[in-house]
């Protein structure tokens, strides 16, 4: 085989593409990704959806393993203040989140590669938009750097 015809020769780098756990209150941001979803509406396929009964039963080590498994980014959605089925669980995650920003950034994780959204049911495009943003921040970052800190943390427990 002469240099031109190996595989390597005609293989290119892909371009990196993040990927992105969004953690979604079953009742609003669920609801508005799957109403995009079924509008066809564009946007990047590089997030990965788990359902929640609520976006306050966000357990913060859920976020913490998402990072140890290979995520670049996490988004957390749920429904607007005031708005939520359980009356409180929206609060209770308004709480959380500061503390949680906090503990991630002592491993390194940059604020952009963490964000919470409030979007309801009927909002479908704002989901796309917020999904289509977060996509291409997370790109200009580029892959997410934590993994070997927090995988040896989660060994060692």
């Amino acid at each position: 085989m002469t240099e031109e015809t190996t595989p390597l020769a005609n293989a290119q780098e892909k371009p990196f593409e993040p990927v992105i756990i969004g953690f979604t209150c079953n009742w609003c941001s669920y609801r508005a990704a799957d109403m995009a979803g079924i509008a066809r509406m564009k946007y990047a396929p590089n997030v990965r959806l788990i359902r929640l009964m609520c976006s306050g039963r966000l357990d913060p080590t859920f976020v913490f393993k998402a990072f140890a498994g290979g995520a670049d980014a996490v988004l957390v959605s749920g429904c607007h203040p005031g708005d939520c089925h359980y009356s409180e669980g929206n609060y209770k995650l308004m709480r959380r989140y500061p503390l949680l920003k906090r503990l991630l950034a002592e491993y390194g994780v940059e604020d952009e590669r963490v964000r919470m959204e409030w979007v309801s049911a009927s909002e479908g495009q704002r989901f796309a938009d917020i999904v289509n943003d977060m996509t291409e921040r997370v790109r200009q970052l580029g892959p997410c750097k934590i993994r070997p800190a927090l995988q040896a943390d989660a060994a060692g427990r």
